[in-house]
C-alpha cells in the first residue's frame, strides 16, 4: 500500500470517531466518512509506522445495515454520520467501540469490571436543544446559505431547512432568517471580511422557551445607517412566525474575532431577555446565551440519572445521620450534577471555568432552594489549591479534551475511595483511566450514554474506586490437601498465566476475567466465589478471539489442560 494509490476494499468496522478500518487485498487502512459493511473506494494519503490512512472517494455498494436517511441533507451535510442507519444498529456500533477503548486500557486490571452496555436517547429525531448555524455560501460566489457546514469543507456551507436533529421551530426560523437576509454580505472567513457570521437557537425542550441571536461583525458593508432598522425589523418579523414554543429572548452578537466560534464582544437584547428556562429531573436551570448545557434534554436525564445510581446513597452507612459527605463537582457547567446531589451532601463544590456558567449555576441552585452549592469560577488546575475543604467524592464531567495532566495528579492526590467520570469522548476517557489505573484506582463498571443520535459522539459514565493496601498481614499455613482446589488450580497462578502470556505475545496484556472465562469453557472449575459478578444481571465482557487463544496457549504450557 502506497501513497495515491487508489484502492477498494469493504469497511470491517468504523472505531472512534469515525475511523472506518477497510480491508483491501493490499492490506487494511482507516478512512472517515464510512459505514461498516460498505464497498468503497478510496485514496492512501498518508503512510506511516505501517499504519495508513484514506480519503473516501466513492461508495461503491451500500451496506446491508442501511435502511435510507430521513433527512435530504445526509451525505452533503458534515452534521450527521449515522443517518441512513437504523438506531438500533448505531448503537451498536457506539457501544462496540467504547467497549474496544476500554478493554484495551483495562486488560491489565486484575479486578473484574463490568461493561453495562449502552443506554439509548429517549427521543432520536428532533432532540437538540441548541443549534449554531452558520452563514455562507454552498459554492465559490454562489447564493447565501444558512446552515451547518459541507461535509468534508471547512468553507461551504448548506443550508439545512429540512433538518432532522432539531424541531420544525429550528427550520421555521431558520428558514426565514436566511430569507430574510438573502443578498447581504456574509462573513469571508479567509479575508475576514463581511456581516453575517452565524445563527443561534436554543430551545428548552420542557418548557418550550426559544432564545435566538444573530451573530455579525461590526463591519456594516452596506447597512451604515440601515443596520438598526434592518434588525427592528427582524426581530418584528421572528415574533409572528407560528411557532409551537414561545420566543423568550432575541439577541444581536457582536463578535470581531478571526476564529470561527460564536462569541460576544458586545450583546444587545432586541426583545425580552438574554436567558431560558429548562427542567431537568425535577430541578428548573436558568441558561443564558453561552451556558454550557447538554444538548439534548431528555438524553441528560438519562445521563444524570446513571450517574447518580453509580454514585449510590452516600450516607449508606447511616441512613438516619445528617448528611456528611462533601462532593466535588467538577467541570460543573451550570451546576446540574451538583444540584443533583445536594439534597444527600453536607456540601456540594463545583468548579468551572466559565464565568457566566458558574453566575447561572449559583442562580439555578437559589432557584431550585438549595443552599449547599457552591459554585468557584476558574480553571481546576489552579482552583483546587484554593479549596480548604477536602472531598469524599468527586464527580468529574471534563470538556472533549479530557482533564490536564497536572489537575489530574491533584485529583488523585485526595486519595479518596470513589470517583464518577463522565466523558464526552471515549479517547480521551481511556487516555485518563491510564493514569487513574497507574495510581491505585480500578474501574468497577462503566455504561455508554447516546447523547447524541446519529452523529460519531457518545458518552460514557465510568465508576472508579480506590484499591486500599492491608495495613496488618498474618502468616497463615495452608496444607493444600484441605483446600477445594482441582489439581489444574494449582498449577498455575493468575499472575503467572498473566506473565507467560504477555512474554508470549508482545505484551498483550489479559484480565482474571478473561482467564477465569477460558478456563471454565475448558473445564476447570473455580471455586465457589471466584469470578462471580458483584451485582445481578450485570454484562460482562467476553474474552476476544486471540486472547482466548494466548490464554489456552498458556494453559497448556502449565499442563493445565
Amino acid at each position: 500500500m502506497k501513497k495515491g494509490q487508489v484502492l477498494t476494499g469493504i469497511v470491517e468496522r468504523v472505531d472512534f470517531p469515525n475511523k472506518g478500518i477497510v480491508t483491501t487485498e493490499e492490506g487494511s487502512c482507516t478512512v472517515k466518512n464510512v459505514l461498516p459493511g460498505q464497498k468503497v473506494t478510496f485514496v492512501v494519503s498518508k503512510k506511516r509506522n505501517g499504519r495508513a490512512e484514506g480519503r473516501l472517494l466513492q461508495v461503491e455498494e451500500n451496506s446491508s445495515l442501511e435502511a435510507g436517511s430521513p433527512c435530504p441533507h445526509f451525505g452533503d451535510c458534515g452534521g450527521c454520520t449515522y443517518l441512513s442507519l437504523p438506531y438500533e444498529e448505531q448503537l451498536k456500533i457506539k457501544e462496540a467501540q467504547v467497549y474496544r477503548l476500554l478493554e484495551h486500557v483495562l486488560a491489565g486490571q486484575e479486578q473484574e469490571w463490568c461493561f453495562e452496555g449502552i443506554k439509548g436517547s429517549p427521543r432520536q429525531l428532533f432532540y437538540r436543544n441548541k443549534m449554531e448555524f452558520s452563514f455562507g455560501d454552498e459554492y465559490k460566489d454562489g447564493p447565501l446559505a444558512l446552515g451547518m457546514h459541507k461535509r468534508g469543507s471547512f468553507y461551504d456551507i448548506v443550508t439545512v431547512s429540512e433538518c432532522r436533529i432539531v424541531d420544525e421551530d429550528y427550520r421555521k426560523i431558520l428558514s426565514f432568517t436566511r430569507d430574510y437576509f438573502d443578498g447581504t454580505v456574509f462573513y469571508h472567513r479567509l479575508r475576514h471580511e463581511g456581516y453575517l457570521r452565524h445563527l443561534l437557537v436554543r430551545k428548552a425542550v420542557k418548557t418550550g422557551e426559544i432564545l435566538i441571536a444573530l451573530v455579525t461583525t461590526s463591519q456594516l458593508d452596506g447597512l451604515q445607517g440601515e443596520e438598526a432598522a434592518r434588525l427592528e425589523e427582524w426581530k418584528n418579523k421572528l415574533l409572528n412566525l407560528d411557532l409551537i414554543g414561545g420566543i423568550t429572548g432575541v439577541l444581536h452578537i457582536v463578535n470581531d474575532s478571526v476564529a470561527d466560534v460564536v462569541q460576544s464582544d458586545r450583546t444587545d437584547i432586541l426583545y425580552g431577555q438574554d436567558y431560558f428556562y429548562e427542567e431537568l429531573l425535577g430541578l428548573k436551570f436558568k441558561i443564558s446565551t453561552f451556558s454550557f448545557f447538554q444538548t439534548n434534554s431528555l438524553g441528560a436525564e438519562v445521563l444524570y440519572e446513571t450517574a447518580r445510581d453509580y454514585i449510590g446513597d452516600l450516607n449508606a452507612d447511616g441512613e438516619a445521620k445528617k448528611p456528611e459527605k462533601v462532593v466535588f463537582d467538577l467541570y460543573s457547567g451550570t451546576g446540574t450534577i451538583a444540584q443533583l446531589m445536594a439534597p444527600a451532601a453536607k456540601k456540594v463544590i463545583g468548579v468551572e471555568i466559565v464565568g457566566e456558567a458558574v453566575e447561572a449555576a449559583r442562580k439555578n441552585a437559589e432557584l431550585n432552594g438549595l443552599h449547599n452549592c457552591e459554585f468557584v469560577a476558574g480553571d481546576v488546575l489552579k482552583v483546587l489549591d484554593e479549596i480548604e475543604e477536602k472531598p469524599d467524592l468527586i464527580i468529574l464531567d471534563p470538556p472533549r479534551d479530557g482533564i490536564h495532566p497536572k489537575a489530574l495528579k491533584k485529583i488523585i492526590g485526595y486519595g479518596i475511595d470513589r470517583l464518577v467520570y463522565i466523558s464526552c469522548k471515549p479517547t480521551s476517557l481511556a487516555r485518563d483511566l491510564e493514569v487513574f489505573l497507574e495510581n491505585g484506582y480500578v474501574v468497577e463498571k462503566a455504561v455508554a450514554v447516546d447523547q447524541f443520535p446519529w452523529t460519531a459522539n457518545v458518552e460514557t459514565v465510568c465508576l472508579l474506586s480506590k484499591l486500599h493496601e492491608a495495613k496488618h498481614h498474618v502468616n497463615v499455613t495452608v496444607d493444600m490437601d484441605e483446600m477445594d482446589l482441582t489439581s489444574a488450580e494449582s498449577k498455575a497462578t493468575y499472575e503467572e498465566i498473566k506473565k507467560y502470556v504477555a512474554v508470549q505475545n508482545d505484551g498483550m496484556k489479559v484480565s482474571n476475567l478473561y482467564i477465569a472465562q477460558v478456563k471454565a469453557k475448558y473445564g476447570i472449575i473455580e471455586r465457589e466465589n471466584y469470578n462471580l459478578p458483584k451485582l445481578e444481571d450485570t454484562k460482562h465482557p467476553q474474552c476476544p478471539k486471540e486472547k482466548e487463544d494466548a490464554i489456552v496457549g498458556a494453559l497448556k504450557y502449565f499442563q493445565m489442560i
